[in-house]
C-alpha cells in the first residue's frame, strides 16, 4: 500500500505550510469535530518534537464519515479549492485556499475488525488503526499523528525525495528503526 499519490513526486515552490498554520487548520477541524490525524512531514517533525524544515503542506489522515464537517471548518479558512493533479483520487487529493496553503488529504473508513480502509473496494488496503496512534508536538503543542513506524513506511516505496532522505533517517535514528535498505548510504 502507497501512503503517499504521485502528487508527491512534484512540488509547488509557492505554498508553504508554517508551524501557526498547521495549528490554526487543526484547531479549527477539531472545533467541528473532525478527527484529523497529522501525516507527511508535519507527522515526522511532531514526532520528532521539532521542525527541521520547511513543508509545503500539511498532510491529514481523516475518516470519510468527517468529510462534510471538514469541508465547512476549511471553507472558513479559505481552504475551498482543488488542487487538480493527474491522479487525485477521491480518497486522496489536496484542497488549498489559491495563496499559500494546501492540505493532501487522505480520506480513510473504519472496518468492522478495528483496522482502517485507504482506497477504493477494488484497489484498496487495509492498515491497523495503530497507524495512526502516533503522538508529538508542533511548535509545542500535542498532536495526534502517524506512528513512527508508518510514518517511515509512508516515506518508503516510491523514488526517494530529498524530503525523505532528510525525514527517514532521523526517525529511524530516534525511534531505533532499521533504516530501509533504499536509504542507506
Amino acid at each position: 500500500m502507497r501512503c503517499r499519490s504521485d502528487l508527491y513526486l512534484r512540488t509547488v515552490s509557492h505554498y508553504a505550510m508554517s508551524a501557526e498554520d498547521a495549528l490554526a487548520l487543526l484547531e479549527r477541524l477539531h472545533a467541528h469535530g473532525v478527527d484529523a490525524c497529522v501525516g507527511g512531514g508535519w507527522s515526522v517533525d511532531a514526532l520528532l518534537g521539532k521542525q527541521t524544515r520547511d513543508h509545503s503542506d500539511l498532510d491529514l489522515w481523516v475518516p470519510a464519515v468527517h468529510l462534510d464537517p471538514l469541508f465547512v471548518a476549511f471553507g472558513e479558512a479559505g481552504v475551498d479549492r482543488i488542487f487538480p493533479w493527474p491522479g487525485d483520487r477521491p480518497w486522496n487529493f489536496v484542497l488549498h485556499d489559491g495563496v499559500g496553503l494546501r492540505v493532501d488529504l487522505h480520506l480513510y473508513e473504519a472496518l468492522a475488525d478495528g483496522s482502517l480502509h485507504y482506497g477504493s473496494v477494488v484497489d484498496g488496503a487495509a492498515f491497523p488503526a495503530e497507524a495512526l496512534a502516533g503522538h508529538g508536538f508542533i511548535a509545542g503543542t500535542a498532536v495526534r499523528c502517524e506512528s513512527a513506524e508508518w510514518a517511515v513506511r509512508c516515506h518508503t516505496g516510491y523514488p526517494a525525495r530529498d524530503v525523505d532522505r532528510h525525514d527517514v533517517p532521523l526517525l529511524c535514528r530516534k525511534f531505533e528503526i532499521p533504516l530501509p535498505e533504499s536509504f542507506e548510504p
